[in-house]
């Protein structure tokens, strides 16, 4: 599976869209639904299923599901 379906995958649990009908330009409150609670319980899945430990001054910056995985593999490539 790629890293981008299991992203996907993940999002799914929190939210009524389907994995293969997710839009990298979806955001995640406006769109899918998102509570504030939801979108730390999603960051905090991606990091353990990603190891990564994700920086409070950039998760500010998530707005789409296009930025959450920018950032997630700008730090699988830093590792």
């Amino acid at each position: 599976m790629s890293k981008e379906m299991k992203f996907k995958e993940i999002i799914a649990q929190y939210c009524e869209v389907k994995p293969k009908d997710m839009d990298e330009g979806l955001r995640f409150r406006e769109d899918l639904g998102f509570s504030s609670l939801d979108f730390m319980s999603l960051l905090g899945e991606l990091e353990d299923e990603f190891d990564i430990e994700l920086e409070e001054d950039k998760i500010v910056n998530i707005h789409t599901i296009k930025e959450a995985m920018s950032l997630i593999s700008e730090y699988k490539e830093a590792v």
